[in-house]
């Protein structure tokens, strides 16, 4: 039996995880420390085979307690300090470098054997653009990047001395139910849904998104491979932020509330964000199953349906 443990069970990317993961046979075991949302994702009947455990992965003797209690043959690790416009400089990153490593110290002496971890885009050097994972620089500019980079680094190395099987998912951007309401794709729709003026930057920006299902769908195909390192999880397709957000009010019928130029760019912003994903596609054997246009029609529903409940 694959027994999975999946951290960050609850948040944005982790809880569009489950469904893929049941679908490939693996026990789920979901860790989170929200009690709320894990009920509410619990009454899912589409999650009833779910085996969920509230614990703070922050306390090192819940991680050696929860670990030793489930036992998992593959660990999904995706818990980390998250908030928008915090967690780029927050000191939580260097906590959490330190949780992981005792998960991963747990994982591999209760018989692990597959271990994968969420990485992100700003390990790279951003001046160079186009990021691939055997040519661009590592180079992170922020508190964030620098830990997971390091801690990239440092699962490797225990990876190789402990004999586990090792993928580390760099995440670019991502979007889709979910997320957080300030980020860019859900902040024009929830302004646009709401008759409000869409601010926004230049727009000439160009970004590799990639919707979130398709991103979990990714990462789930990644931990069920046994390919090593890091590889990029993204669309491999830049498009201009302008693009994306004339793109949903055309969908909209808004047009006119887009204000490109409302909000001042950082000096320092880089023009062009892509991924290779050559690795994904060749040594994983996945793609998106379903292109921007869909996606954000499916997004824009989503949003909808919220705005609608929360007008009852």
């Amino acid at each position: 039996m694959k027994r999975v443990l999946l951290t960050g069970a609850t948040g944005f990317i982790g809880r569009h995880c489950i469904a893929p993961l049941l679908e490939s046979g693996y026990e789920v075991h979901a860790v989170s420390s929200k009690a709320q949302e894990e009920r509410a994702l619990h009454a899912n009947q589409e999650f009833r085979d779910v085996r969920w455990h509230k614990a703070n992965l922050l306390d090192s003797a819940q991680v050696t307690s929860l670990v030793g209690e489930v036992k998992p043959t593959h660990l999904l690790h995706f818990a980390w300090y998250t908030v928008p416009g915090y967690y780029w400089t927050s000191l939580e990153n260097l906590r959490w470098v330190q949780a992981s490593l005792d998960l991963l110290q747990a994982f591999a002496v209760h018989g692990g054997q597959r271990v994968v971890i969420a990485g992100t885009c700003a390990e790279y050097d951003w001046k160079y653009g186009y990021c691939s994972e055997q040519r661009t620089p590592l180079s992170p500019a922020t508190l964030y990047g620098a830990c997971k980079h390091s801690l990239q680094i440092m699962l490797e190395a225990f990876a190789t001395q402990a004999r586990l099987s090792a993928g580390w998912g760099r995440i670019f951007f991502v979007y889709g139910p979910y997320e957080h309401p300030y980020r860019f794709v859900s902040s024009v729709i929830n302004a646009l849904c709401q008759s409000k003026p869409a601010r926004c930057s230049h727009g000439n920006q160009m970004r590799d998104f990639l919707h979130v299902e398709d991103v979990a769908d990714a990462f789930v195909a990644l931990l069920e491979s046994v390919v090593s390192g890091p590889v990029n999880i993204a669309s491999g397709c830049p498009v201009a932020l302008k693009d994306i957000a004339y793109r949903i009010a055309k969908k909209l019928n808004r047009a006119d509330l887009i204000q490109l130029g409302a909000i001042a760019s950082p000096a320092d912003e880089p023009p062009l964000l892509v991924a290779d994903i050559s690795r994904l596609c060749g040594e994983v054997g996945w793609r998106p199953k379903c292109d921007l246009d869909q996606r954000l029609e499916q997004t824009i529903s989503w949003w909808n349906s919220c705005l609608t409940n929360d007008r009852q």
